[in-house]
């Protein structure tokens, strides 16, 4: 391969479960060189092998912290420049060109290195540390309540077929079970239906206990990042979590504006006809978006919500009299 002294190489990456494309361009964005490896244990060494000619040079993986991740971070260990870009900005890039519109690996590559150049909102990947740890926790607490929800809806679809008006309130494991205890099957349709009830109660049990284990792992980690969120009326250390996971380095933000609209609280200007309108945004990370709206707002009038303690329920204060009108 030709050896490029003093040009600085931009090598986009298309990223794929089986196979990784990247493409090398020139400041000018004229391709130098393109090459296709297999995704397995030698990907990198191939790779850095092939980019050996480029003194000077830049990696630009489309997703870096999706599909790309691994292969992100295998780069950064080598002490490779790796940046990050969004599939959506990569995919635009690619259809503002003329030449090259079509959806291949080498046409995701060559775009996702065009966007390194020209674009400024490309983020460098660093090496995975707490953030990584956090996101990885939050996401799992996520799977294990949708796990749970769906267990639970199962469950109370089986009893329903079972026992008249089945559970009225929520799967509690001991209840459940004493009401199974109580069924008594009389053909094979009714104990299959009763032998499967038995099952997902378990699961319920089951991912009950991991989601207590996970909550327990969760407040651990929140505490050895050593953040301050906890501090903060209303945030607990799922919400912590969740936030700080889906966050990662504050920094990258430059303005409040950018975190405002990277996690979906800024509102989308839909003005026309100079009529300036505003929506509520449907974008951004929506795990993010859900765990700043658990915390309660101080504005909400709640007297929770601004710290208040307030008076036992009876109390002859916390019951205040109402005025009819016309007294």
């Amino acid at each position: 391969m030709r050896t490029w002294r003093s040009v600085m190489v931009t090598i986009g990456i298309d990223p794929h479960k089986g196979s990784h494309t990247a493409v090398a361009l020139d400041g000018n964005e004229v391709e130098l060189a393109r090459l296709t490896v297999r995704a397995g244990a030698h990907q990198r060494a191939r790779l850095l092998r092939w980019a050996s000619g480029f003194d000077e040079r830049v990696w630009a993986i489309e997703s870096a912290g999706g599909l790309g991740y691994l292969l992100a971070q295998q780069l950064v260990a080598a002490g490779e420049r790796v940046l990050d870009v969004p599939a959506t900005l990569s995919a635009r890039a690619r259809v503002l060109d003329s030449g090259r519109s079509d959806k291949n690996d080498p046409n995701d590559a060559r775009a996702a290195a065009v966007v390194a150049l020209r674009g400024s909102k490309v983020l460098v990947v660093g090496a995975a540390g707490d953030t990584e740890v956090l996101r990885m926790l939050a996401r799992r607490n996520v799977e294990l309540g949708q796990s749970t929800n769906k267990a639970c809806c199962r469950l109370h679809a089986l009893l329903v077929d079972m026992v008249p008006g089945g559970s009225a309130k929520a799967i509690a494991v001991a209840q459940v079970s004493a009401l199974l205890a109580d069924v008594k099957a009389t053909n094979p349709v009714e104990a299959q239906r009763l032998e499967l009830a038995w099952e997902l109660l378990a699961d319920v049990d089951r991912l009950r206990l991991q989601r207590r284990d996970l909550g327990v792992r969760i407040a651990k980690a929140v505490t050895a990042s050593g953040t301050g969120l906890t501090d903060i009326f209303g945030v607990g250390p799922v919400v912590a979590c969740m936030v700080i996971g889906h966050t990662g380095d504050i920094d990258r933000f430059a303005t409040r504006h950018r975190y405002a609209a990277y996690n979906g609280t800024a509102p989308r200007e839909v003005s026309s006809g100079g009529k300036v309108r505003h929506r509520l945004s449907r974008r951004g990370n929506r795990q993010l978006n859900h765990a700043i709206h658990i915390v309660p707002s101080p504005r909400s009038g709640s007297r929770r919500a601004r710290g208040v303690r307030s008076t036992t329920a009876r109390s002859p204060k916390a019951r205040p009299t109402k005025k009819r009108c016309g007294r």
